[in-house]
């Protein structure tokens, strides 16, 4: 296998305000672009052509990574005029695959944080000779997923819709978001509208009786799509619980890139991310967040699990627990701000203007 399809073409309306100026692949995780990540990982697999399913700011892809050859590795865009779905969104690049029909072609969403062994999903596909095969992983909680039931080959035999009951819950496999396709069973994806691969292309190949084989692979994995699961994932690539050869430098408690400004006595824990031009202020304590290049923390300020956008401001004393600022945002001076709160690009908080404490 040396060709993969890689999915980045959603809005990332979940992450708003972080995905208002940038696609959700491009946001920084550990000090890069999340898709960093992935390609360095599809690189070390193997793979070495790529082609990226663009669709929402698609400008912003080529411009960072060109033709992929600083990673080792050829790059190519296909961009969606409309938006077409998962299935909808591989079809439309098939023409720039160079697989041959019975060659394996891996795909995989832009916004799974994962440590899969991108090896053994290719082996176990060729062994059984499956037409896809599916990463699966095993999850506590199966209710806010599809399952993906398998019988002792790990043959897929169903795919489920969430459960709305316990006695539903028949599996705690789901769908991990990594695929490996025969080639030539891409082209029977339907074209030019758009596709659900999980809702219509998986339920019909196993329907007209293709062989769709599940390897459950439990090792590290998050799905991205909350500002919350964001912030853990780059801190967790950050402290090394999340692999990636693509993080730049160390792995430890934080991670301080070139131009940064940290006060002598600020502490910085939990796998924080300080970014470009960003400062930190006397006396701040960060612990498990990302700050965004051009950012700056205040005085005293107390920073957890948040991500600060690329030029906004923390004023003295604020603390932030579980919160978002966008890009360019002012949060004044001893505001308290918590429980997922999101400030808006540009928005200016004055001093004191939210709490959840007395101001004595």
């Amino acid at each position: 296998m040396t060709e993969a399809i890689l999915l980045v073409g959603g809005k990332g309306t979940r992450l708003r305000p972080l995905t208002v100026n940038t696609p959700k692949p491009m946001v920084p995780a550990a000090g890069v672009p999340f898709l960093t990540h992935q390609l360095a990982r599809a690189r070390a697999a193997g793979v070495d052509h790529i082609v990226l399913a663009t669709s929402y700011l698609a400008e912003v892809f080529e411009p960072y990574f060109g033709d992929g050859s600083a990673l080792g590795l050829h790059i190519e865009y296909v961009t969606e005029e409309e938006p077409l779905g998962t299935g909808g969104a591989i079809r439309n690049v098939a023409s720039r695959l160079h697989s041959a029909p019975d060659e394996p072609v891996l795909i995989f969403n832009g916004d799974i944080l994962t440590g899969l062994d991108i090896g053994a999903l290719v082996r176990t596909h060729e062994e059984s000779g499956a037409d896809v095969s599916l990463h699966l992983t095993k999850v506590d909680d199966p209710r806010a997923f599809g399952l993906v039931p398998t019988d002792a080959t790990g043959r897929v035999t169903a795919f489920l819709e969430k459960p709305g009951t316990p006695e539903e819950i028949v599996t705690d496999q789901i769908n991990a978001g990594a695929y490996v396709f025969r080639r030539s069973v891409i082209d029977t994806i339907p074209t030019g509208r758009p596709v659900s691969v999980e809702r219509e292309t998986f339920p019909g190949l196993l329907s007209s009786g293709a062989h769709l084989q599940g390897m459950v692979d439990s090792t590290y994995w998050l799905d991205l799509g909350t500002p919350q699961a964001f912030v853990r994932g780059s801190a967790d690539l950050v402290l090394g619980r999340a692999p990636s050869p693509a993080v730049p430098g160390r792995c430890g408690d934080s991670l301080v890139l070139p131009g940064a400004s940290v006060a002598p006595d600020a502490k910085l824990t939990g796998g924080t991310v300080v970014g470009e031009g960003a400062r930190i202020g006397e006396g701040a304590r960060v612990t498990g967040s990302t700050i965004l290049s051009g950012a700056v923390v205040g005085p005293g300020a107390v920073i957890t699990d948040s991500l600060i956008g690329e030029g906004a401001r923390v004023g003295a004393r604020a603390a932030l627990s579980d919160a978002v600022i966008g890009d360019g945002a002012q949060v004044g001076a001893d505001n308290e701000l918590r429980d997922g709160a999101r400030v808006w690009c540009d928005a200016v908080l004055p001093s004191g203007a939210v709490r959840f404490s007395s101001d004595q």
